[in-house]
């Protein structure tokens, strides 16, 4: 089973033939969301995101303070006549935070990035906390469902997919991690878990499917939604020596924001100019575009954006006219009508174009903006992140105590595996020696291997 931070896929084998699960249709390959109503009724994979996006399109956002009590003064305390318990005595109303009352669901994605903080335990649906674990109980639980359906019997022993190092800056993330993980897997109904490291699994399917003839030292980078991982594996046939991991928290969700802000953000208003008018003077200076920022580039919290206390600078920006208008009119329908969901749609769709051709459109007609995208200003964007990939061989090498002439096979998986940049760079340090593998099946595939022959890690 590897849960991943976007996409999540399952696999079993009877010691002759894989079997990847269908979990969407006919697909393998299951969104990691979750969205809870206010009955708390949960949907998971691309049900819930296209239900949170559908209910949140044109939603004005009115955050108002819930009423949670009151408190009582008697009229003495403040030098009136009557004392403790006057029933004359003021009573005034005490109200909490901000809440959204016409938010009909809260939406759920790439909850694994929280595993390893401990200080995030519990999330807040409507009134209800929600421990991380339980969140994702409902996901697993699908995938439970769904192998035993295939295999047509309870699942006895599982081996369970996970990164390197898990993101978060606590020394002990991965202990905490892999112990939530391993609670919600349990609660899904998994028995007998194993837990076996994503890049070490995507080299085990590779080399079940290279044969038992098959030897030599392999460099495995598997570079997938959330976080990039590698690993230095000697094998001879289906025996290997794990010789060293690396592991970082970058991925194709944080390349994706890369791309929203070098080239979205200038087309939403940032970096322009606005006047304002403030006791009697006129104020001419940049427009705060960083507030915006984060609800932007977190698409699942940009409705909170389409409040009036947010909106209304837009507005006026826009009344004040000139070239940069139609900038924040953009800005505006975006905010509106929820379609920050449909930028990064747009993004991954025009990433995944650039990995076959050297130019294409970032088209989203939905805000009335098209934008030619190029492979050189994508390689740009990467540099980076193609950077950190450079430290991190370099650092899993010099672990296992092998150079770089001594890899005789590279194995690269994962979807941002695919971008032109990231093969370029994999080819010029091992020329002829890079093979792509199963780039989203291949960590399930080979942790299906693992717990067929109860190998442990």
């Amino acid at each position: 089973m590897d849960f991943g931070t976007s996409n999540s896929t399952v696999a079993w084998f009877d010691g002759r033939d894989l079997h990847l699960v269908p979990l969407e249709g006919a697909s393998p390959i299951l969104p990691s969301a979750i969205h809870l109503n206010r009955e708390f009724v949960p949907l998971t994979g691309s049900d819930a995101v296209r239900q949170y996006v559908e209910e949140n399109r044109g939603r004005l956002v009115q955050l108002v303070a819930e009423e949670i009590g009151e408190e009582g003064m008697a009229l003495g305390e403040l030098g009136r006549s009557g004392g403790r318990g006057d029933p004359a005595g003021l009573r005034r109303v005490v109200y909490g935070p901000l809440v959204d009352k016409g938010q009909m669901g809260r939406l759920f994605q790439e909850l694994k990035r929280l595993l390893g903080d401990r200080s995030t335990e519990r999330l807040m649906v409507f009134q209800r906390a929600y421990r991380v674990v339980a969140l994702i109980t409902p996901i697993l639980e699908r995938m439970r469902l769904a192998v035993e359906q295939s295999a047509a019997q309870r699942v006895a022993r599982v081996h369970v997919g996970r990164p390197v190092n898990f993101e978060g800056n606590d020394a002990r993330r991965n202990e905490l991690a892999v112990s939530r993980l391993a609670e919600a897997a349990e609660n899904a109904g998994f028995r007998q878990l194993s837990f076996f490291e994503e890049p070490v699994a995507a080299t085990l399917s590779y080399v079940w499917r290279a044969g038992p003839q098959a030897t030599g030292t392999a460099l495995t980078v598997d570079f997938g939604g959330g976080t990039l991982d590698l690993s230095v594996i000697r094998y001879a046939g289906t025996r290997f020596e794990v010789l060293s991991t690396a592991g970082t928290g970058l991925g194709g969700n944080r390349i994706d924001q890369m791309i929203y802000t070098q080239l979205l953000f200038p087309q939403l208003g940032e970096g322009e100019t606005w006047t304002r008018y403030l006791d009697g003077r006129v104020l001419e200076g940049a427009f705060p575009f960083q507030e915006y920022e984060t609800g932007l580039l977190n698409w699942q919290s940009t409705y909170l954006l389409n409040q009036n206390a947010t909106k209304s600078k837009v507005v006026e920006r826009i009344a004040q006219g000139g070239p940069a208008a139609v900038k924040f009119e953009r800005l505006r329908d975006l905010i509106s009508y929820n379609y920050s969901y449909n930028c990064f749609q747009a993004i991954r769709k025009a990433k995944a174009e650039l990995s076959q051709v050297e130019e294409t459109v970032l088209d989203i007609p939905e805000i009335n903006l098209s934008i030619p995208f190029t492979r050189a200003m994508l390689d740009r964007i990467l540099e980076p992140a193609l950077e950190t990939l450079r430290q991190l061989i370099d650092e899993v090498l010099a672990a296992a105590g092998v150079k770089q002439e001594d890899i005789s096979l590279v194995i690269r998986t994962g979807g941002s595996s695919e971008i032109v940049a990231v093969r370029r760079l994999l080819d010029e340090l091992f020329p002829g020696k890079v093979t792509a593998h199963d780039p989203f099946t291949s960590v399930a595939s080979g942790l299906a291997i693992a717990s067929y022959y109860d190998i442990q890690r």
